[in-house]
């Protein structure tokens, strides 16, 4: 205690203030349970939300937000539209334009790791004749094996996006290994990695055109000569910053003479899109966490009016042995506070290991807001602040005569 005054030095506060959480531990971690639980679900919340947008921020810089598509859409009359034979060799003459790859879609050949497999089974899985660029356009590399070469392209040989790979039990590559596909079987040569930038690729089996052409019958007819196509999807590679002019021309470009049967777009939009509605649902698991936070200060309340009813002589002592009102005040206030904090801490830790662990699980950066477990903390002080209130004054108003008949 200091000398002037007669005021408790801030050490000294601390310690009587902590001298009801450690006679009664158990009771202490009990009432900070809801804080600690309150506080944890904030951090996580905010975490988990911020490193999923940050995993998705680096998925697109990695990806890269310059591929545009096009692909055939209806007619006039309401039926599928096709795109010309010639599509990408006219994309490729435009400004900014620095690669182009293509497929083609055939829609009645299914895909089956059997030919046992009945035909209804065939699992949404789709076929389509690939350029040999698609994996690079698309920045998706080979996970298994290797791709399509101009050698394999001629021959009864399919490449597997990631899902079709998955959905047909097939996770690794080997001289024997085949699918059942258009009524014939292909060797597998290799798998893809995951395409987030065009997941129809990832649900099918590629070929090459030459080979679509001479097993699958996928030919059109260009001045009475059979041409293998025509495509159905174009992946365009613009030159960065230059995104929004080249899309503005490929519908007209691709097909001058029906350019409305074109559709046009922009993969990485949609992964945009993600991100930004990753923390849609932030508000009701904060509220939930407030709701927790609430629970807790009831509870840190109702622990200290009765840690006031228990220790009346104390405070009668106190009282007869000199110490103010609001010294008696300050100790149950500070007590209160310190309560509501040790949970507030043990909540933030929680909370961010949790984020920690469940980034790490799904390779994130694991990023923790400042405000996430500054605000956690803070929450925590003032809810003890206003739980401790009405039992510190209630304490500070004893009588001493009163308080010391409990003696």
């Amino acid at each position: 205690m200091s000398a002037e005054g007669g005021r408790l030095r801030l050490e000294d506060g601390l310690r009587v203030a902590s001298v009801g959480l450690r006679a009664r531990p158990l009771r202490a971690a009990l009432s900070a349970l809801g804080i600690a639980i309150g506080t944890a679900a904030i951090v996580a919340v905010l975490g988990l939300s911020s490193s999923s947008q940050a995993g998705l921020l680096a998925q697109i810089d990695r990806l890269g937000t310059n591929l545009l598509t096009a692909e055939a859409g209806q007619s006039l009359t309401g039926g599928e539209a096709k795109l010309p034979l010639q599509a990408p060799a006219r994309i490729t003459h435009l400004d900014d334009v620095r690669r182009v790859a293509h497929t083609g879609l055939m829609q009645e050949q299914k895909v089956y790791r059997s030919s046992m497999i009945p035909a209804a089974n065939s699992g949404g899985l789709q076929v389509r004749a690939a350029s040999l660029n698609l994996p690079s356009v698309l920045n998706a590399g080979v996970a298994r094996g290797n791709g399509l070469n101009a050698g394999t392209a001629r021959a009864p040989v399919a490449v597997l996006g990631s899902a079709a790979a998955q959905q047909l039990g097939i996770d690794r590559v080997h001289p024997d290994q085949r699918i059942w596909l258009g009524g014939q079987w292909f060797n597998v040569a290799g798998i893809l990695k995951p395409s987030p930038l065009a997941p129809d690729i990832d649900n099918s089996a590629l070929i090459g055109y030459p080979a679509a052409r001479k097993y699958l019958g996928y030919v059109s007819m260009v001045r009475g000569v059979e041409t293998a196509g025509p495509p159905s999807s174009l992946y365009v590679r613009a030159a960065t910053g230059h995104e929004a002019a080249v899309q503005s021309l490929l519908g007209r470009t691709a097909n001058p003479e029906a350019p409305n049967e074109v559709n046009v777009g922009q993969p990485s939009d949609a992964l945009t899109a993600r991100a930004a509605a990753a923390g849609a649902f932030d508000s009701l698991f904060l509220g939930l966490g407030v709701v927790a936070l609430i629970v807790g200060a009831v509870g840190v309340a109702n622990i200290m009016i009765i840690s006031v009813l228990e220790r009346r002589s104390e405070i009668g002592l106190r009282r007869a042995l000199g110490a103010t009102q609001a010294q008696i005040r300050t100790q149950f206030l500070a007590e209160s506070i310190l309560l509501a904090v040790v949970g507030g801490v043990v909540g933030v830790l929680a909370g961010a290991a949790a984020t920690a662990v469940y980034a790490g699980s799904k390779g994130w950066a694991v990023v923790i807001p400042v405000e996430a477990w500054s605000g956690g903390i803070a929450a925590a002080i003032l809810i003890g602040a206003f739980a401790g209130l009405l039992p510190a004054v209630r304490a500070s108003r004893m009588p001493p005569t009163a308080a010391l008949r409990t003696v």
